[in-house]
């Protein structure tokens, strides 16, 4: 995409998803910590579906931390991989309160050095917490980008990379939202809904799925 057609993209996701945020529920910075955390190889529904007892049993990193991995494990089992989520989830809670205060650091270095705590997890506080412009990539994010022609990569960090150097500065921090949102409910894996696609116009991509046919209405039978 040129320097044009992507400020024309991503204007219509603007448009498309004005109120756009993470769909995973928090009330902190800590709990935005843990959410995302646990997000990984997991459904937010699926995520959101855990955190109200595990909050209400654990709401601060000292609480979490006393918590315990087999009592967060507990309250988790119900999502992926619950099993690593909950060991991290408890050391991030311990090394939060011995190194930080008990308060989520602001910046990447200290986020990344964190246990279950990865680039994505890193973009994604630093963005929504903090107010940076960073670009979290996750799949949904990674295959738009990649089939529009926002910013083409073959791994996450090219992608990220891409979008980092051609997503206007004014845009870049509301960006991945947008993204996120059509990439999960418009722009979707095994086939996007092109149709009903807001950014087809600027979109590269060659092989647009039409809308699907109407079924003809069965004859209505004559009686009498």
């Amino acid at each position: 995409m040129t320097a044009e057609e992507i400020r024309s993209f991503l204007l219509d996701l603007a448009r498309t998803w004005p109120d756009a945020k993470t769909e995973l529920h928090y009330t902190d910075t800590f709990s935005l910590l843990v959410a995302v955390v646990m997000s990984a190889q997991a459904t937010d529904a699926s995520v959101n579906r855990v955190t109200p007892a595990l909050f209400a049993a654990a709401p601060t990193p000292q609480a979490m931390a006393a918590l315990g991995e087999d009592k967060v494990g507990e309250l988790i089992r119900t999502i992926g991989l619950w099993r690593s989520k909950a060991k991290n989830v408890v050391e991030l809670s311990r090394q939060l309160v011995a190194s930080y205060g008990g308060q989520v650091p602001s910046t990447r270095e200290a986020l990344e050095k964190l246990p279950g705590v990865g680039r994505k997890t890193a973009n994604v506080v630093l963005n929504v917490a903090f107010d940076q412009p960073t670009v979290p990539v996750d799949t949904h994010v990674f295959r738009l980008a990649n089939r529009s022609g926002l910013g083409r990569g073959r791994t996450v960090e090219a992608v990220e990379a891409a979008l980092e150097r051609r997503i206007p500065t004014d845009m870049k921090r509301d960006s991945h939202h947008w993204m996120i949102l059509h990439g999960r409910y418009v722009c979707k894996a095994r086939k996007p809904e092109c149709w009903r696609c807001a950014a087809s116009g600027p979109c590269l991509f060659p092989a647009k799925t039409p809308a699907p046919r109407a079924r003809p209405a069965r004859p209505t039978a004559i009686t009498g």
